[in-house]
């Protein structure tokens, strides 16, 4: 991918995300929607960042032909990508959501299970668009 197109890509997703995760967190936590959407746009913003950064770092070394890639290149895929989110994401729910390690924790691990499903099929079916809808994005 280009990088406007790589930009296209992460924005869609973060939207998409954004939406989900705000309605989620309200669901989980209990807590008020205005503070949890500002949770969800201050994940969002550290996942863009990530995301970017990491799928470009991605595609370097992986197989070009995005279409071609197995289901487990698209688990490690979104697994390595998880995995650093945790690492960013975890110290900013426990400040924001103003709970303990392990409550932080199970929602972490929630999410991260949510997020590895939701990034598995977002790119497979963004790829399959765009592979039979021509690549122009």
């Amino acid at each position: 991918m280009q990088t406007k197109e790589r930009i296209f890509h992460m924005v869609l997703f973060e939207v998409i995300a954004l939406i989900l995760l705000a309605l989620l967190a309200v669901m989980f936590t209990g807590k008020d929607p205005l503070s949890m959407t500002g949770l969800a746009v201050s994940l969002s913003l550290i996942a863009m960042a990530w995301n970017f950064i990491y799928n470009i770092g991605f595609d370097h070394f992986a197989d070009t032909n995005r279409i071609n890639r197995s289901l487990a290149k698209r688990i490690g895929h979104g697994a390595g990508f998880e995995l650093g989110m945790i690492i960013f994401s975890f110290p900013v729910m426990m400040w924001m959501l103003k709970l303990d390690f392990w409550s932080v924790l199970v929602l972490d691990i929630g999410a991260v299970i949510f997020f590895l499903l939701y990034a598995i099929a977002f790119n497979w079916a963004y790829d399959l668009i765009r592979h039979n809808y021509g690549q122009r994005v």
